[in-house]
Protein backbone atom coordinates (compact mmCIF):
# COMPACT_ATOMS: atom_id res chain seq x y z
CA UNK A 1 0.00 0.00 0.00
CA UNK A 2 1.46 3.31 -1.11
CA UNK A 3 1.37 5.98 1.59
CA UNK A 4 -0.34 9.22 0.62
CA UNK A 5 0.23 10.86 3.99
CA UNK A 6 3.08 10.36 6.45
CA UNK A 7 3.09 10.21 10.25
CA UNK A 8 4.94 13.52 10.24
CA UNK A 9 2.11 15.12 8.26
CA UNK A 10 -0.48 13.64 10.64
CA UNK A 11 1.56 14.94 13.59
CA UNK A 12 1.76 18.39 11.93
CA UNK A 13 -2.00 18.54 11.28
CA UNK A 14 -2.69 17.40 14.86
CA UNK A 15 -0.42 20.17 16.10
CA UNK A 16 -2.25 22.76 13.95
CA UNK A 17 -5.58 21.50 15.32
CA UNK A 18 -4.13 21.64 18.85
CA UNK A 19 -4.70 17.93 19.37
CA UNK A 20 -2.55 15.91 21.73
CA UNK A 21 -2.26 12.71 19.69
CA UNK A 22 -0.46 9.79 21.38
CA UNK A 23 2.03 7.87 19.20
CA UNK A 24 -0.23 4.82 18.99
CA UNK A 25 -3.02 7.02 17.67
CA UNK A 26 -0.65 8.65 15.17
CA UNK A 27 -0.09 5.25 13.59
CA UNK A 28 -3.82 4.47 13.55
CA UNK A 29 -4.82 7.86 12.12
CA UNK A 30 -2.08 7.63 9.47
CA UNK A 31 -3.38 4.22 8.37
CA UNK A 32 -6.98 5.45 8.33
CA UNK A 33 -6.11 8.58 6.37
CA UNK A 34 -4.13 6.56 3.82
CA UNK A 35 -7.07 4.18 3.41
CA UNK A 36 -9.43 7.10 2.91
CA UNK A 37 -7.14 8.80 0.40
CA UNK A 38 -6.74 5.56 -1.58
CA UNK A 39 -10.54 5.25 -1.73
CA UNK A 40 -10.71 8.83 -3.03
CA UNK A 41 -8.20 7.89 -5.74
CA UNK A 42 -10.49 5.01 -6.75
CA UNK A 43 -13.43 7.41 -6.95
CA UNK A 44 -11.39 9.79 -9.09
CA UNK A 45 -11.11 7.10 -11.78
CA UNK A 46 -14.90 7.08 -12.35
CA UNK A 47 -15.98 8.87 -15.54
CA UNK A 48 -18.36 11.66 -14.50
CA UNK A 49 -18.18 13.70 -17.71
CA UNK A 50 -21.87 13.07 -18.52
CA UNK A 51 -23.14 13.62 -14.98
CA UNK A 52 -24.79 16.96 -14.21
CA UNK A 53 -23.47 18.68 -11.09
CA UNK A 54 -25.94 18.66 -8.21
CA UNK A 55 -26.12 20.06 -4.71
CA UNK A 56 -28.29 17.24 -3.35
CA UNK A 57 -28.63 13.56 -4.17
CA UNK A 58 -32.41 13.96 -4.35
CA UNK A 59 -34.59 16.86 -5.39
CA UNK A 60 -35.63 19.02 -2.47
CA UNK A 61 -38.79 21.03 -2.28
CA UNK A 62 -39.83 23.76 0.07
CA UNK A 63 -41.50 22.14 3.07
CA UNK A 64 -42.59 25.39 4.71
CA UNK A 65 -46.24 26.23 5.05
CA UNK A 66 -47.54 29.30 3.23
CA UNK A 67 -47.42 32.54 5.20
CA UNK A 68 -50.74 33.60 6.70
CA UNK A 69 -51.52 36.73 8.65
CA UNK A 70 -52.97 35.73 12.00
CA UNK A 71 -54.21 37.76 14.89
CA UNK A 72 -51.66 38.65 17.54
CA UNK A 73 -51.90 38.07 21.26
CA UNK A 74 -53.22 41.01 23.28
CA UNK A 75 -50.72 42.54 25.66
CA UNK A 76 -52.77 41.62 28.74
CA UNK A 77 -52.94 37.97 27.69
CA UNK A 78 -49.20 37.86 26.92
CA UNK A 79 -48.31 39.33 30.31
CA UNK A 80 -50.94 37.39 32.30
CA UNK A 81 -48.60 34.60 33.48
CA UNK A 82 -45.44 36.68 33.77
CA UNK A 83 -43.82 36.65 37.23
CA UNK A 84 -43.26 40.41 37.07
CA UNK A 85 -44.41 43.15 34.68
CA UNK A 86 -44.78 46.92 34.54
CA UNK A 87 -48.14 46.50 32.70
CA UNK A 88 -46.45 47.00 29.29
CA UNK A 89 -43.36 44.75 29.40
CA UNK A 90 -41.84 41.75 31.11
CA UNK A 91 -39.47 42.62 33.93
CA UNK A 92 -36.46 40.31 33.94
CA UNK A 93 -33.07 40.28 35.68
CA UNK A 94 -30.31 42.20 33.92
CA UNK A 95 -28.02 39.82 32.02
CA UNK A 96 -24.52 40.93 31.11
Amino acid sequence: MQSKISREEVRHVAHLARLDLPEADEVLVTEQMNSLLQYMDALNTVDTSNVEPTTHAIQNRNVFRPDRVLGSLHREAALANAPETDRTSFIVPKVI
